[in-house]
């Protein structure tokens, strides 16, 4: 199983195949509009401009589970994201990343790396996991590691 196995709800309301990034690199990351890690939005912004041209593509999940810190709609979140740090990555509709109703691309991202201790839960937003160019995740990064401490994976990712 790989995460092209998945579909996903963008942000305007299409549901797509995420087969539709095969041989990408991707940067899969739970996002919050009102999280004290939200201005790292700039920092995946600036990953997405500079690796897009080699097959590199950011995929944000907005989430609401932690702290209440995403409870705008789709408009409003797009809206936020556009005007506050030129976002420009595809972003997708709300996801549970976390129990019962968690959506099965982090039910499979979360199995696949666990985190510390070998935990699986998400702990807070902006965790990300890097996905090689076969759909595999090939690591998992807590929410304080920022966008540029991951470039160099990003890198050795793309070849």
């Amino acid at each position: 199983m790989t995460v092209y196995d998945f579909k996903a709800r963008k942000i305007d309301g299409q549901e797509i195949t995420l087969a539709s990034y095969t041989g990408k690199v991707l940067l899969i990351v739970n996002v919050a509009s009102r999280c004290g890690f939200t201005p790292q939005y700039r920092g995946l912004e600036e990953l997405q401009e500079k690796f897009e041209n080699r097959g590199f593509e950011v995929l944000g999940f907005p989430c609401n589970q932690f702290g209440n810190q995403e409870p705008g709609s789709e408009t409003e979140i797009r809206s936020f994201c556009d005007l506050q740090y030129g976002v420009r990555f595809p972003l997708f509709s709300k996801v549970d990343v976390n129990g019962s109703s968690t959506h099965p691309l982090y039910e499979f991202l979360k199995k696949a790396k666990p985190g510390f201790l070998g935990t699986k839960r998400i702990k807070w937003n902006f965790t990300k996991f890097l996905v090689d160019r076969s759909g595999r995740p090939i690591k998992r990064y807590s929410p304080q590691t920022t966008p540029a401490a991951i470039e160099k994976d990003i890198q050795s990712a793309l070849g």
